[in-house]
């Protein structure tokens, strides 16, 4: 793709590099708890600076490069002391550009600044969702949150999905859009390089007999044979609240998301 022409031609950077344990989607006892993972191609995983915590010290992009790991475009930053880290790089970020962690720092592509300081209708990826805790929200290919507004001491935000929610104004947020926006049309064109990724086969569950998935059975293609659709553990499948109704963060969504 077009995209990709961006990246630049070098090794990734070694001291950056590390090995990750496979795991198949198995857990402790060595039983699949996620379905559909396993072999895939040989991958490094890339150490990425998400707190960011050289502060008020700029930093010059020398790098673009591909993550194997995630959907997105990663930056080598070089800092005046040699200290070379990735960071998640913002769309139209070039090579030679200098970017800055600063409580202050202009609205530049790319620049990490607090929440507090950001004017309405930004657009915003990488956020903290604590202070000093390092980015957490909104770090896929493509994605931005945009600034809606300052409520006391939060900060209001829309996420992606359409979410409104309020995120302490103390916490740090990347300026920009997270690149390859692109993603999200890459085809994969055939089985085998879905293979390559680590991903394996999928089966419907109307394709299945009925002791291994409650939609399995009858002839050719029948109907699930059910009020409900369930997963293949019985469960409902349809339309159930699967958010934790005790999680801390709730009292800090203003308006759920839309639906489709």
């Amino acid at each position: 793709m077009k995209t990709f022409k961006l990246l630049t031609k070098k090794e990734p950077e070694k001291k950056l590099l590390v090995s990750l344990k496979r795991r198949a989607g198995r857990g402790r006892s060595g039983r699949i708890t996620v379905r559909h993972q396993g072999g895939g191609a040989k991958k490094l995983y890339r150490i990425i600076d998400f707190g960011q915590e050289k502060i008020d010290i700029p930093g010059k992009v020398i790098a673009i490069e591909y993550d194997p790991y995630r959907t997105a475009f990663i930056a080598l930053i070089e800092y005046p002391d040699k200290d070379k880290r990735y960071i998640l790089a913002p769309k139209d970020l070039k090579i030679g550009q200098e970017s800055i962690i600063s409580e202050n720092a202009s609205l530049s592509s790319g620049n990490r600044l607090k929440l507090k300081n950001v004017p309405s209708g930004t657009l915003v990826y990488n956020i903290e969702i604590e202070p000093g805790r390092g980015g957490k929200l909104v770090r896929g290919a493509g994605t931005f949150a945009r600034v809606l507004g300052q409520e006391g001491t939060y900060t209001n935000l829309e996420m992606p999905s359409s979410e409104i929610r309020r995120v302490p104004g103390e916490c740090f947020a990347s300026v920009g859009i997270v690149s390859n926006p692109e993603h999200i049309y890459q085809d994969i064109g055939k089985a085998g390089r879905s293979r390559l990724k680590g991903r394996r086969p999928t089966v419907r569950g109307s394709a299945m007999v009925p002791p291994d998935h409650p939609h399995g059975g009858g002839e050719g293609k029948a109907p699930i044979g059910l009020k409900h659709p369930k997963t293949p553990w019985g469960k409902p499948a349809l339309g159930v609240k699967t958010r934790n109704r005790k999680k801390w963060t709730n009292k800090l969504i203003i308006q759920r998301r839309k639906k489709k």
